[in-house]
């Protein structure tokens, strides 16, 4: 005879229904709070941009007056680096511009005048020069320009000075010689041959004496 069967019931749990919390009631102090928070928040923000714009301007100024501080520094420098300049051209005009009618007569030069520091001018074709050293007579002239070191760029400019001077006596019916010469109290042997080549003279100091050099090939008449 079969066994009898024997039924076990299960039991199906069933799922919780969600707890739902009460709300929290927003009262008018709630609302106050917050508006206050923000507003000490807005005033510390703003605060904070203020220190920060007073820090801005005060590394500003600091920062203008370095800069006005430098300038100033820098118009001094200048101020004394020209003197400086102007004192060295003096004592090389001092030492090797006396003398120098006796000393082109060995190229048969004979300048019976010379003067110093002489200017032209002429609005009208815009021609503006100043010769250190200008050496004439009736047919012949010799414009010298003076440095305390002579450079390349020296020899450059007084070669566009003595166009300059060509021009100036073409509008004034001076039909004489123009010859040129480069002056130093300083001459490096680069330099010393740059400026022969070019056509011109070279006047420095040779011990005691001046020496007055003479270009390579014929010099240049302007």
């Amino acid at each position: 005879m079969p066994a009898a069967r024997t039924t076990t019931k299960k039991t199906v749990k069933t799922a919780k229904e969600p707890i739902l919390k009460k709300a929290k009631k927003v009262t008018l102090d709630d609302v106050w709070a917050t508006i206050n928070e923000i507003g000490k928040a807005h005033k510390e923000t703003e605060a904070a941009i203020k220190e920060t714009q007073a820090a801005l301007k005060k590394a500003h100024a600091e920062t203008e007056a370095a800069i006005k501080e430098t300038q100033t520094a820098l118009k001094e420098t200048q101020r004394i680096v020209g003197d400086l300049g102007n004192k060295f051209g003096d004592e090389a005009e001092h030492t090797l511009i006396p003398g120098l009618p006796e000393k082109f007569k060995q190229f048969g030069f004979d300048f019976g005048a010379i003067s110093r520091n002489r200017k032209i001018k002429n609005e009208k074709h815009n021609i503006h020069a100043e010769i250190d050293a200008f050496l004439e007579n009736g047919t012949q002239t010799m414009a010298v320009e003076v440095k305390a070191k002579l450079q390349k760029g020296d020899v450059d400019n007084h070669i566009r000075r003595m166009e300059k001077l060509r021009s100036y006596a073409d509008l004034h019916g001076d039909g004489r010689e123009y010859f040129g010469a480069m002056a130093a109290t300083v001459v490096n042997e680069g330099e010393r041959e740059y400026a022969l080549e070019r056509g011109f003279y070279v006047i420095e100091p040779s011990g005691e004496d001046v020496k007055v050099s003479e270009p390579d090939s014929a010099p240049r008449v302007w």
